[in-house]
């Protein structure tokens, strides 16, 4: 490296240690993405089972009177809640499988690091960070998957009570 025109030399522990923080903060960060996913993906589920909740009221607690279209449309409604809450516990399952890949490629890295597992292929951390990516990658098009479902069952043509 060239400072000022002279060239210092890299100390190789410095390189190893910025090497290392690397490795171990990459996993990390996806992690961090993994649980904030799971947060978000929760949130939807939780309202979906409030939204199935209220409309199971509704419909059996046989204090309202309801009219057959109304009724009739509750019960679609209620499907289609129970749809969602499918696609977001569907969601939820991959994204912690992701986070289970991702924790194993941590601990594979740590081990191979401190030189505790001297038998291990590398080819194990490859797999567990592809899979990892790959359930993130499912569980994110399971959540798009259940937002525009979602907007399509909204009740946009409702019928009034």
């Amino acid at each position: 490296m060239a400072l000022f025109g002279t060239v210092i030399p890299m100390d190789a522990s410095i390189d190893a240690i910025t090497n290392n923080i690397q490795l171990a903060l990459a996993p990390v960060f996806l992690l961090t993405a993994v649980a904030t996913l799971i947060n978000a993906i929760s949130a939807r589920l939780a309202r979906s089972v409030d939204r199935m909740r209220s409309i199971q009221n509704q419909l059996f607690s046989g204090t309202h009177v309801i009219s057959l279209v109304v009724r009739d449309h509750m019960l679609i409604e209620l499907k289609e809640a129970k749809t969602r809450g499918r696609l977001c516990t569907s969601a939820i399952f991959f994204n912690v499988l992701s986070g289970v890949f991702i924790s194993l490629t941590v601990l594979e890295l740590f081990f191979f690091q401190t030189g505790a597992a001297h038998y291990a292929k590398t080819s194990y951390v490859i797999w567990t960070f592809v899979l990892g990516l790959i359930s993130f990658m499912t569980s994110l098009l399971i959540v798009l998957a259940e937002v525009i479902y979602a907007y399509h069952s909204a009740g946009w043509n409702a019928p009034q009570h």
